[in-house]
């Protein structure tokens, strides 16, 4: 017997989710995403119209990140500080890993705007100042 398909909308398969945005600073916020964070470098392109970019995510492909950069640049100001990407580390050791390998990169955890998050996680800027959450839960 083989598993339900994941559906949306009633019927709807759909494959991936991507959240994309640019960026002037592309080696500093890969650097942050996949070396700091550990979400794996799924692809890339070069010189495409102008913009180069890189594919940040999940192993399974399923939800991943893309950061653009222009060559006639990529202005994107940060939003608020409660725009958040969170990501749900319900292990202990997987918690204390992403946090020394943010630790060895040299960025720290800032204060987050809501308190729910100062009591399960922490909360960290990325090189542009868009926030990213480690929870130490399971997620809803």
């Amino acid at each position: 017997m083989t598993a339900p398909r994941p559906t949306f909308a009633g019927d709807v398969t759909v494959a991936q989710i991507r959240v994309a945005r640019p960026t002037d600073q592309l080696e500093e916020v890969v650097r942050f995403y996949r070396d700091g964070l550990g979400l794996a470098e799924l692809g890339g392109f070069s010189g495409h119209a102008g913009y180069d970019g890189v594919m940040l995510g999940l192993p399974d492909r399923a939800c991943h990140l893309e950061f653009t950069r222009h060559e006639h640049g990529s202005p994107c100001p940060a939003p608020s500080a409660d725009n958040l990407l969170v990501l749900y580390i319900p292990d202990p050791a997987d918690f204390a890993a992403m946090r020394v390998r943010m630790e060895a990169l040299g960025v720290r955890p800032v204060p987050p705007e809501n308190p729910y998050w100062r009591e399960r996680g922490l909360t960290y800027a990325d090189p542009d100042g868009w926030r990213v959450v480690l929870c130490r839960t399971s997620g809803i």
